[in-house]
């Protein structure tokens, strides 16, 4: 097997196979330019006679000869078909095997239904406009035998060649796939140069975000809120047997069940049962409130209207009873009211409202510019796509051309 002939670029292919090729193509070339023109001027001579038709027809059919004039209706529509069926076909500017063949395969169906239509109409109109159908007749076959000349030559000779011809409009194709990769090319280098600034002003962004929510009263808020948030779960675990207890005293006194419970106590029962830590810490010192509420409910459970279950019951009041006589809440509750203090001095401070109106501030632009980041970067996949598109496209051409090029000259070519 020969070694193929290596090329770097698409024009040097392009020369070498002009070189190559001149005297294939350009006879055949030559040869298809004079039949398009003779076909072109056949069908312009039929598209004259055919308004001939028109014309002599119209003027028979204004003299009203009653005797000529279905005969010259009937013509005079033929011939407007002629002439409308002739207005659509246009003879290709650029020859190529596949524009003449199509030019062609156009003429063939106008010649077919005229065929039809002068076989069917031509004998009605007997004996009646002879001279003008015998002069439509021989324009008519003189295009015809063109036609046939134009046809053998496409199929016979043209198609020859439609190989080697295919070749040069793909290496045309790939000119223009490789114009376009350029551009693409171009625009994914210009998107990521436009990536780059926004992924860096993102990083400050939330350096300086991190920097403002580990900065004094913010991060000393931080570790308070920890504190209290243990603080509450431990809170929950010490008032844990009063859960179904309180749930059921709920229930008793928002039924009218008699229960004693005023509408603030229900209030505190709720901030018991769901946030034990804010319900202590808003307590007076010794949280009488919670022991009005405790004492209610002993009686409550002394009189079974809770419906407890003894086991529950039990522990209810062994808890009952370490709150009421052995004020086992009493250093939680200090520790409560300290955090809740602490917290609520970290809230109110300039210093930390200026910090949060400076992590809006920052949030909101990181916010906007991590949009800006995904727009790009959906664009930058869209024309991340275009370019691998083209970077294939160009490789099946590159293939199509080297296959081409030796089924035409039997020559191996390798297009790099």
């Amino acid at each position: 097997m020969s070694e193929a002939l290596q090329f770097t670029s698409t024009g040097e292919v392009k020369r070498w196979l002009e070189t190559q090729t001149a005297s294939i193509l350009s006879p055949v070339h030559a040869q298809a330019k004079k039949l398009r023109d003779e076909m072109n001027f056949t069908m312009q001579g039929i598209a004259e006679v055919s308004r001939m038709l028109l014309d002599n027809s119209n003027r028979e059919i204004e003299r009203r000869n009653m005797k000529v004039y279905n005969r010259a209706r009937a013509l005079n529509k033929l011939a407007h078909l002629f002439v409308d069926r002739l207005k659509k076909l246009a003879a290709p500017e650029e020859i190529s095997y596949d524009s003449l063949s199509k030019y062609a395969q156009e003429i063939q169906k106008v010649f077919l239904v005229n065929d039809i239509d002068i076989k069917n109409w031509f004998p009605r109109i007997s004996p009646f406009f002879i001279m003008d159908r015998r002069k439509f007749l021989a324009v008519y076959e003189k295009a015809r035998q063109t036609y046939g000349n134009l046809n053998d030559f496409i199929t016979k000779e043209y198609i020859k060649t439609k190989t080697l011809e295919e070749a040069f409009q793909l290496l045309t194709e790939l000119q223009n796939v490789q114009k376009q990769l350029e551009t693409i090319s171009a625009e994914r280098d210009q998107i990521k140069s436009e990536l780059t600034p926004v992924e860096k002003e993102i990083v400050e962004l939330e350096q300086k975000i991190a920097g403002l929510k580990t900065k004094g009263p913010i991060d000393n808020l931080n570790v308070i809120n920890a504190e209290i948030e243990t603080l509450n779960c431990e809170l929950k675990h010490s008032l844990r047997h009063f859960q179904k207890p309180f749930i059921k005293m709920q229930a008793l006194a928002t039924s009218g069940g008699g229960a004693g419970v005023t509408p603030d106590e229900l209030t505190k029962v709720t901030q018991y049962l769901e946030k034990p830590f804010e319900a202590l810490a808003t307590e007076q010192t010794g949280y009488p409130a919670l022991k009005e509420i405790l004492e209610k409910l002993t009686n409550l459970m002394a009189e079974d209207k809770l419906k407890l279950k003894d086991e529950k019951a039990r522990k209810a009041e062994q808890s009952i009873g370490e709150v009421l006589k052995q004020d086992s809440l009493q250093k939680l509750q200090l520790k409560s009211v300290e955090l809740a203090k602490v917290r609520d001095e970290l809230l109110v401070s300039a210093q930390l409202d200026e910090i949060r109106r400076n992590l809006s501030t920052f949030m909101d632009q990181l916010e906007q510019l991590k949009g800006r980041k995904a727009s790009i970067e959906t664009h930058r996949a869209v024309k991340e796509n275009s370019y691998n598109e083209a970077i294939d496209k160009i490789s099946n051409l590159k293939r199509s051309i080297e296959k081409d090029v030796f089924s035409s000259i039997s020559i191996r070519i390798q297009i790099a």
